[in-house]
């Protein structure tokens, strides 16, 4: 019988598999919907939607820069044996390339984007259910530059960590440079110029709050403890900006000094670690082996 595009949307909303699947399940089922989710769940493929509920939290980041286009993604998974798959290792290479040649502005449409028969979402739907674990676009930035700027990419630990630059002169060898500094320092920013001045202040009254504290330092001048801590304030700060950074291959220099030594200046920067700000699960072992001996 012929089988209805929207019988196969029902069946992969319901199942979680790919469109493909769903509309080959459907055909070997003359269109019995559950014979087709049963089909599925032989097949093994409609366990894609049981891993939704799980903790992505490993997973790769992979940088590419192409002409004065760059692309910048992380995909995660629940272990990171998982990243070493060759399925995965092909997702996160293909979705680094749908990215880069349709330029979504989200996530939602990335995963939108036709590929083959199917959409990208269809191709991570697919590789969960084959490798069975959860496995999720997290994030991407798309970074253009001008003709006379440079792009430098690093990626370290196979993209446990990437980073990428865009410089204004010096050479492909500096800004890779750079992008090894972000990636190994952390920079949030590339000067203190481009530090908002609520991240200033917020960091100055607590430098005060603890100068207040301090028994000794509180009974000193008021335009004393100013100075104080002006010099820590400046001290802190150092870490956040890049170029007030010690540079890492070489110690008596910062990265602002060697910068201005090659010609060169850092115009963004943009660094992604796997699983930065997702709360892992705790995993308690011991209840579950107890649990699955009841």
């Amino acid at each position: 019988m012929a089988i209805t595009a929207a019988q196969v949307k029902q069946l992969r909303d319901e199942t979680g598999a790919g469109m493909m699947d769903c509309k080959k399940a459907l055909t070997e089922t003359d269109g019995n919907m559950e014979a087709a989710k049963d089909w599925l769940r032989k097949k093994g493929i409609s366990k894609a939607e049981k891993k939704e509920g799980r903790t992505a939290a490993e997973g790769l980041s992979r940088v590419i820069a192409d002409g004065n286009k760059a692309v910048m993604v992380e995909i995660n998974t629940e272990t990171d044996f998982v990243a070493k798959n060759d399925k995965f290792l092909a997702l996160l290479e293909e979705t680094v390339t749908v990215i880069k040649e349709s330029n979504p502005k989200d996530v939602e449409a990335a995963l939108a984007v036709n590929v083959g028969d199917g959409t990208l979402n269809d191709q991570f739907i697919n590789a969960t259910a084959i490798i069975g674990e959860k496995i999720k676009l997290r994030r991407f930035e798309v970074v253009e530059k001008a003709d006379d700027e440079i792009f430098g990419v690093y990626m370290h630990n196979g993209g446990q960590i990437s980073a990428l630059t865009v410089l204004k002169g010096g050479d492909a060898q500096v800004a890779k440079e750079m992008a090894m500094q972000v990636a190994s320092m952390t920079p949030t920013y590339v000067s203190r110029s481009e530090m908002p001045a609520e991240v200033i202040a917020h960091e100055k009254e607590i430098l005060l709050e603890q100068m207040n504290n301090d028994p000794a330092m509180a009974k000193k001048p008021e335009n004393v403890k100013e100075k104080i801590v002006e010099g820590r304030l400046s001290k802190n700060l150092e870490d956040l900006c890049l170029v007030d950074q010690i540079f890492f291959l070489d110690q008596d220099k910062k990265v602002g000094q060697y910068l201005k030594e090659k010609g060169a200046e850092v115009v963004r920067f943009v660094r992604y670690k796997v699983g930065e700000g997702i709360e892992k699960k705790a995993e308690d072992f011991a209840a579950e082996v107890a649990a699955m001996a009841k």
